[in-house]
C-alpha cells in the first residue's frame, strides 16, 4: 500500500519579509491541504505526478535523459515545483539512510501555486513526511518541519524562512523567529482570503526586498517596523482582539507596500474588504500578486471580494489546527 500524507496551507497575520531578516513572523494554518502519496519503487526513478496546484496535469519520470513538465505557467515556477519535489526526495532518503530509493509521488492540493498561502510548503511537508514514512521511518512535527526549511532554504536560495514549514507541519497559529520557533494559542479567527488568479515566484519577490533593503535606509527601517507591529499583534491575539489584531493588519499592509511587494490586484482587494467592514485586510505571502486575507465573521467581505473585478476567488478559510499528518 502506498503511503499518503497531508499538511495545510497558512495565511500571515503578520509578518512577511521581514521574517526572512530574524524579525519575528505570526503565520496561521488553514484548511486548504495539500497531500502527497509515495509508494516505493523496485529501481531508483523517481516518476512524479501532480493534477492540481492549478497547473495543467502532468507527469514526470526522471532518468538518465531527464524529463520536464509541458504546462502552461511560468517556467521559474515549474522549475521551483520540481525542485521542491527533488529536494523533498533527497530529504527523505537522507532521513531514512536510503540514497538509492525510487519512489511514485502522486500530488493533489486545493492550495493554489505560487499565490501566497504557502503551497510548496505544505507539499515539501507532506513530501517529507510520506516518503520517510513509506521507507519506515516515523518522524515528529518538529522534525519533519526542519527537514522541510532546509529543503525550502536550498531551493530559494538560502532566502527562505522557517515560518511558512514549520506552520504547516505544526498547525494552528506559530511565532518564527530566527531559529525560534513556537505554537501559540489562537482562537478560531475569521479568515476571508481574496485570490486573483495570479502566481508569482517568490525568490525573486524576497531578492527584489534584499536589494531595496540593501540601496535604502528606509527599507532597513520599514523591516525592522514589522518586527515591531508583529511583537504588538501578539498581544492582540492572545487576547483574541480581533479589532486590534485587523487594525495592525492594515498597518502591516502598508508597509508591504513600501517595500514594493504589492500589486494593483492586491489592493484593490485589500481596499473591497475594509470598504465592506472587514476589521483589518492585508497581502499574504511574497506578494506581487495571489491573495490577500481579511478578518470578517459576516458575509460582506466575501460579498465583496467575489464581486470585485481584480478577485478570482473569494472563500473562507478555518484555522487548521493540525499540522501534517498520515492519511
Amino acid at each position: 500500500m502506498p503511503t499518503t500524507s497531508s499538511a495545510p496551507g497558512k495565511v500571515y497575520l503578520f509578518g512577511e519579509h521581514a521574517v526572512v531578516y530574524g524579525e519575528p513572523a505570526v503565520p496561521c494554518a488553514i484548511e486548504r491541504r495539500a497531500s502527497v502519496t509515495v509508494r516505493e519503487r523496485d529501481d531508483d526513478r523517481l516518476r512524479v505526478s501532480a493534477d492540481d496546484l492549478t497547473l495543467d496535469g502532468f507527469t514526470v519520470e526522471y532518468g538518465v535523459d531527464g524529463g520536464s513538465p509541458d504546462v502552461d505557467v511560468p517556467t521559474p515556477l515549474i522549475e521551483a515545483a520540481m525542485g521542491y519535489v527533488d529536494a523533498s526526495v533527497a530529504a527523505a532518503r537522507d532521513a531514512a539512510g536510503r540514497p538509492q530509493a525510487g519512489f511514485d509521488v502522486e500530488i493533489e492540493s486545493d492550495i493554489p501555486l505560487g499565490a501566497g498561502l504557502g503551497s510548496s510548503a505544505a507539499v515539501v511537508v507532506a513530501a517529507v513526511d510520506a516518503a520517510t514514512r513509506e521507507l519506515g521511518v516515523e518522524l515528529a512535527p518538529e522534525e519533519v518541519a526542519e527537514y522541510a526549511y532546509e529543503v525550502e532554504y536550498e531551493v530559494q536560495e538560502g532566502e527562505a524562512s522557517r515560518a511558512d514549514t514549520f506552520c504547516s507541519a505544526m498547525g494552528g497559529a506559530v511565532r518564527v523567529e530566527g531559529d525560534a520557533c513556537e505554537t501559540l494559542d489562537a482562537p478560531d479567527l475569521p479568515f476571508v482570503v481574496g485570490y486573483d488568479g495570479a502566481s508569482h515566484d517568490t525568490g525573486a519577490l524576497v531578492a527584489g526586498v534584499r536589494a531595496l533593503k540593501d540601496e535604502y535606509d528606509f527599507a532597513e527601517d520599514t523591516v525592522e517596523a514589522i518586527g515591531d507591529l508583529v511583537r504588538q499583534g501578539e498581544d492582540a491575539l492572545a487576547e483574541g482582539d480581533v479589532a486590534e489584531l485587523g487594525r495592525l493588519m492594515d498597518f502591516n499592509h502598508g508597509l508591504l507596500s513600501a517595500l514594493g511587494v504589492s500589486a494593483r490586484s492586491l489592493d484593490e482587494m485589500v481596499w473591497a474588504a475594509r470598504d465592506a467592514g472587514a476589521s483589518g485586510a492585508k497581502l499574504t505571502g511574497a506578494g506581487g500578486g495571489g491573495c490577500i486575507v481579511a478578518l470578517d465573521a459576516g458575509d460582506s467581505t466575501e460579498t465583496a471580494l467575489s464581486l470585485t473585478p481584480t478577485c478570482a476567488e473569494a472563500f473562507r478559510a478555518s484555522l487548521a489546527h493540525e499540522g501534517v499528518r498520515a492519511e
